[in-house]
């Protein structure tokens, strides 16, 4: 009995640990190429920056280790993307390489439309 009592604490407590843990590196996985261990130095930063709230420090703090371990996991992936060509780079590649930019130089101009 004395166990469920404690229960509640303590599993808010992990599931609270585990839902906030790693942010830092999904966040910085989701987006373009930072390249290794970007949640790690997210959160570093966050702890050393002055500009961070009081609030969200210990957060960082927390965070740190948790994004350190799934930077670790992630860096295959990393490793894999670390060809520093953001997706805007290879949009660009792509239109050259199409010539996109020589067939919108000859097309006709929009015409203009009084209302």
């Amino acid at each position: 009995m004395k166990m469920m009592k404690s229960f509640p604490l303590t599993g808010l407590l992990v599931c609270g640990v585990l839902t906030t843990s790693g942010c830092s590196s999904v966040m910085t996985h989701t987006g373009a190429s930072q390249g290794y261990y970007p949640g790690t130095r997210a959160s570093a930063d966050m702890i050393a920056d002055d500009n961070t709230s009081w609030a969200i420090k210990p957060l960082a703090a927390i965070d740190l280790p948790f994004s350190a371990v799934l930077d670790t996991i992630l860096l295959p992936w990393d490793y894999f993307r670390s060809d520093n060509n953001s997706a805007h780079d290879r949009v660009l590649q792509s239109e050259k390489m199409a010539g996109t930019d020589a067939s919108l130089a000859t097309a006709a101009a929009m015409p203009s439309t009084s209302h």
